[in-house]
This record gives C-alpha cells, sequence and structure tokens, in this order.
C-alpha cells in the first residue's frame, strides 16, 4: 500500500493550483489593469461597441491622485483632438443646409484674408482645413485668430508652411479653432451651443466645450508624468473657467476660447455611442445626424501618407488585419482614442487621465495595447464562453 502523508497532499495541491495559475488566460480587467500597471496609469475608462451594440464599459484606478478617488464610468473627460470630429460634423451639417461648401475660400467665410504669402494666388479651403492640408502651421500659436490675421499682426505670415495649399499634410489645431469660428459665423450659433444643440442633446449625450456649464464634479482630474521627478503633476488648466474671457466674447472671432481643436468634454460610454453615429455613416438608433454622404466624405483621407480625411483617420497598423477609422487625442497628460470599423460595426474607446506613455511609429503604446486587448477579450471572444 502506497501511503501519502498529508501534508505531501497539500503540496501536491498547492503546486497543482499554481500550475493552473499560470495556464490560465487573465480575464480583460486583468489584461487592463496589467497594462495600466506597465505603463503607472492613473486611471482608464473603456468602452466596446459590437454588433452594433454597447457591450463593456469599465474605469480603472483614480480620478483623483490626492484623494485616491475612483474612476467612474459616467466620469468625463476634456477628451482633445478627438474633439475636432465634433467641429467637422458640425460644419457638415452647415454644408447640407446649403449655407456653406466645402470648396468655399476660407477668407470669406472666416471675415479676413486666409492666404499663404508665398502663394498669394492659390485659395485656402474649408476642405484644406478640415483635413489639414491648407498649409496653416501652429509654429506661432493657435489660442487666438489674432496670430493669423493680417490685420492684428505684423507677423501673421510666420503662421503658414512653405508648401502651396492642397498640396501637402501638416497636422494644426490652428485649423480647426478657423473651422470653429466659421461654424459659429455660419450658424449664427455660438460655438459650444452649437454642438450640445445638434449634436449631443439629440444623441442623448452629455459633455460639451463650455467648461462653466458641467458639473465640475465629474471632471477626471488630468495629470501629466514628470519624468525627472517620476511623479505625475495635475493639470488644473484642463478645466480653466472661461467665465471671465466670456463678458468680451466676440461672436464669430473669440471661438478658440472654446477650443474647437481639442476641448470636449466627455465620458468614455457617450463617446462611444457618438463614436456609434459615425460607425453607422451618420445615423444613431434613429437619430441623423448627418447624411450618408457627409460621413463617407468625413471618411474618405485625402491625404496618401496620413490617410486622414475630414477630422478622421485611417488606420491600417492598428488592429491586425483591420483598417481603422477614428481619432486620437492628447493633451494635459490625457491621452484618448476612438476607432471604428464601419462594415463590421465594432469600435472601441479608450482614454486616460495620465500614464508614463511611450511611443512607436508616433503612435502611444499604452493606447494601441489597450485597444488589442479590447478587440481580443470582446470583439474576437465569445465573453458568454
Amino acid at each position: 500500500m502506497i501511503r501519502i502523508h498529508f501534508n505531501h497532499i497539500s503540496l501536491l495541491l498547492v503546486a497543482w493550483l499554481a500550475f493552473a495559475g499560470c495556464n490560465r488566460q487573465p480575464t480583460a480587467a486583468e489584461d487592463l489593469q496589467a497594462i495600466m500597471d506597465k505603463y503607472q496609469a492613473v486611471g482608464m475608462s473603456v468602452a466596446v461597441v459590437k454588433d452594433n451594440k454597447l457591450i463593456y464599459n469599465e474605469s480603472f484606478g483614480f480620478k483623483d491622485l490626492a484623494n485616491k478617488t475612483p474612476l467612474r464610468n459616467d466620469d468625463i473627460f476634456r477628451i482633445a483632438s478627438i474633439s475636432k470630429s465634433f467641429t467637422a460634423t458640425s460644419l457638415m451639417q452647415q454644408v447640407e443646409a446649403g449655407k456653406l461648401s466645402l470648396d468655399d475660400d476660407v477668407s470669406d467665410l472666416v471675415g479676413f484674408r486666409i492666404r499663404n504669402p508665398k502663394f498669394p494666388d492659390t485659395i485656402i479651403t474649408l476642405r484644406m482645413i478640415l483635413s489639414h492640408t491648407s498649409s496653416i502651421s501652429d509654429k506661432n500659436g493657435y489660442f487666438t485668430l489674432d496670430i493669423i490675421n493680417p490685420d492684428k499682426n505684423p507677423e501673421w505670415s510666420g503662421s503658414y508652411n512653405d508648401y502651396a495649399p492642397g498640396t501637402g499634410y501638416q497636422y494644426c489645431n490652428l485649423n480647426f479653432n478657423l473651422a470653429g469660428t466659421i461654424l459659429e459665423r455660419i450658424s449664427g450659433e455660438r460655438f459650444d451651443q452649437y454642438v450640445k444643440h445638434h449634436i449631443l442633446d439629440p444623441l442623448g449625450l452629455y459633455g460639451g466645450y463650455d467648461v462653466d456649464s458641467l458639473d465640475n464634479g465629474k471632471f477626471a482630474t488630468l495629470y501629466t508624468y514628470n519624468s525627472d521627478s517620476a511623479r505625475f503633476e495635475a493639470s488644473p488648466e484642463a478645466y480653466a473657467s472661461r467665465s471671465d474671457s466670456m463678458t468680451s466674447y466676440i461672436m464669430g472671432y473669440s471661438t478658440p476660447i472654446f477650443s474647437p481643436t481639442g476641448g470636449m468634454k466627455i465620458s468614455a460610454v457617450d463617446l462611444a455611442r457618438y463614436m456609434m453615429m459615425h460607425m453607422n455613416y451618420g445615423t444613431s438608433e434613429n437619430t441623423a445626424i448627418i447624411s450618408k454622404e457627409s460621413a463617407q466624405t468625413m471618411q474618405t483621407p485625402l491625404s496618401d501618407d496620413e490617410h486622414y480625411g475630414l477630422a478622421l483617420w485611417t488606420m491600417d497598423n492598428l488592429i491586425p488585419d483591420k483598417t481603422m477609422v477614428g481619432h486620437t487625442g492628447s493633451a494635459y497628460g490625457l491621452y484618448s482614442a476612438m476607432f471604428f470599423h464601419p462594415a463590421e460595426k465594432f469600435g472601441l474607446v479608450v482614454i486616460t487621465n495620465g500614464c508614463n506613455a511611450t511611443f512607436t511609429d508616433d503612435f502611444n503604446d499604452f493606447l494601441k495595447e489597450s485597444l488589442n486587448s479590447l478587440y481580443t477579450h470582446h470583439i474576437t471572444t465569445d465573453p458568454s464562453k
């Protein structure tokens, strides 16, 4: 008879459990937490759309390091450059209404001369502005239109590149502060109010460009990582009040106060709901925001090198063997991504309020790993099995 001591059984059981644990695949949440740990992320909110339905929304980490306040699904972030698509979508509504054309001269639309001084006879169109092919540059800044207005700044010519409009691509925030100003001038409605009334409210989304109209208790604090001190530093300017500036607000000129180029504040889950509208070519749950033709125009790349349409990128190196459409954002320590596959009806949203970021081929590694984790766990895998 073979006798096995109880302690031997215990050791065998522990060894088996350890072996089983080593071979167990991590859950979706565990995988995301491991990515957060790898990049020291403060907090992260994610949302997944599959088969045209929102199937997953979760938040991890903290919205506020000082008080260790957990991040919640309804907390909102300043999402940075994903905001550009809201501006472009609004302008497409005006195009559909016949109030302007994508090929209009921006000089006529904005109310002062917009011309590259090296190519004075070449008009700069709204289409060029929205696709970053205008030859306009951020090198002199973009927080006020004064820098490019010849009537306000004798150094205005410094806001242009050396190539002709329409012949090259350079990502430029000033393009979209001009675009937001044009929206305000054409619609007659203050920029932030227009987006709220014509996009957010019809889709039932909470958010906006006007920080003073939102519940500041929902703001996720944004943190910039200081590599010298290896610490995260809060960026309160991300949600700075604009109330003082509003007393001297000039309709159709002061629009950059709201940052049409990056100032949308919204949660990950509501951003996913907005994304579904673009994924379905302008309509979400029977609510039409723009026409299918307008949505396709936004999603059609105009730059062979960057594959940028009108405030939307097309990327074939983000998810293996999938061509994705969407945008990223980065500002004040935040990093965000919204990408979708219009044919297969899935989409992914990832937002972090701060991480120790690294980049591969100019793309944030934290965002890419998180997007691929969500894709693996929720799109290619049946969560019921």
